[in-house]
């Protein structure tokens, strides 16, 4: 249980370098910190800071190999909340997910109260994809070539972008 209340305190603290860094050591925990600034384009002295700070977090043990080797681990409580991250960052995914595909149903069906047989589908993004999709599961033809029904994604879900007369 005091994990579980520390994890959701911290959750809201974590850094997106720090995220990275428990990423990067979970993978692979024999990493070097110049191997480290590398994969993630940061300092090698902010890559010491950072490790520093989880340390003293109690998200990731240190282990001297020898002299100059060291090995990073994941705690229980590090691990716990990299999971904890990475399921947030899934469900807020699917809730952007729902989020569009429920925008993408509507216009869909303004589409089809409209009897609207083919349209065109400007953009190459994942919201342009789940509009391509529910489209399709509709059985409205996509062309290739801008048409009378062109939609588009904008900030606030979809839209017919012109209408041609």
């Amino acid at each position: 249980m005091r994990i579980q209340k520390l994890n959701a305190q911290n959750m809201r603290e974590i850094k997106q370098h720090e995220y990275a860094l428990l990423n990067e050591i979970a993978q692979d925990s024999m990493l070097t910190q110049a191997n480290l600034s590398d994969r993630l384009g940061i300092a090698v002295g902010s890559v010491n800071w950072y490790i520093k700070r989880l340390i003293t977090r109690g998200w990731v043990k240190v282990s001297h190999l020898d002299r100059t080797r060291l090995k990073y681990d994941l705690t229980a409580e590090g691990l716990a909340v990299f999971s904890q991250r990475a399921l947030s960052y899934a469900r807020n995914s699917l809730k952007v997910y729902g989020d569009f595909r429920e925008k993408a149903k509507a216009l869909v069906l303004e589409l089809k109260q409209k009897n609207v047989k083919e349209v065109y589908i400007d953009g190459l993004d994942e919201m342009t994809d789940i509009l391509r999709l529910t489209c399709i599961e509709a059985g409205i033809h996509i062309v290739d070539t801008p048409n009378e029904f062109v939609l588009k994604v904008d900030d606030q879900g979809y839209r017919i972008m012109s209408l041609l007369n």
